[in-house]
């Protein structure tokens, strides 16, 4: 069932969603929070951007053209409903289509900012769901694509931003140091704070220096089980 939902944490946004389809989940609001930008980005890239939340936010947060890919037309659809409901047709442009196509567009060295929240799972055990499938599954972008697209697509000095499975994480960086995207900025996610880190997101740095700082962890529940200080501050209202 198609439903026009408020984008938690953003006042007067909304955003259109499938009931039965992939929607917009914490992880997608912490990439936003998480995600650098600098008073010189000038050009944002989102690879695999769903129904659309991570751009409209970062649309908020600078005046970049935010272009975006999509591979899944129905979802696609509904970011294209989401731009229009909130006047967003001047700052962010949807593409509906695979980003190993899209990079090959003679883009080299455009972007100064690619943020993903890419699908980690190798295995390939199908959920009911196509969408959701591919949406947490690597079938049609691996982290092998992501970092060779990012590597092309990328200005020198430009950003790669995600989030990603913490039990991955040795592989992500040492495949993104092989290609130049090096580490800069960490930070893990916890449900709780005695619990693993589940997630991680990442800033690397196309060409950039040596130094990774580590920040301090996100924890989402107290041990109580009531949400953090942070995480409701995460939710609450901010002005357009």
């Amino acid at each position: 069932m198609i439903q026009l939902n408020d984008l938690l944490g953003y006042k007067n946004i909304k955003i259109y969603q499938d009931s039965q389809n992939v929607c917009f989940s914490l992880d997608s609001i912490l990439l936003a929070e998480f995600t650098n930008i600098k008073q010189t980005t000038n050009t944002i890239l989102e690879i695999g951007s769903g129904t659309g939340a991570v751009s409209i936010i970062l649309s908020l947060k600078t005046k970049a053209s935010i272009d975006s890919v999509e591979i899944q037309k129905n979802l696609f659809e509904l970011f294209k409903k989401s731009i229009a409901y909130n006047k967003l047709e001047s700052k962010i442009h949807p593409f509906n289509c695979d980003i190993k196509d899209y990079y090959l567009q003679n883009k080299n060295n455009y972007y100064d900012l690619i943020v993903c929240n890419p699908p980690y799972f190798k295995e390939t055990t199908l959920n009911k769901s196509e969408g959701k499938t591919l949406a947490h599954h690597e079938l049609t972008l691996t982290i092998d694509d992501l970092i060779l697209v990012s590597r092309k697509l990328l200005k020198d000095g430009g950003c790669l931003s995600i989030i990603y499975d913490s039990k991955r994480l040795v592989e992500v960086l040492q495949k993104m140091r092989k290609n130049n995207l090096i580490p800069k900025k960490i930070r893990f996610v916890h449900s709780k704070l005695e619990k693993p880190a589940s997630k991680f997101l990442l800033n690397c740095v196309k060409n950039g220096n040596e130094g990774l700082k580590i920040e301090a962890p996100i924890i989402l529940y107290n041990q109580d089980g009531s949400l953090t200080k942070e995480y409701m501050n995460l939710l609450k209202d901010k002005e357009k």
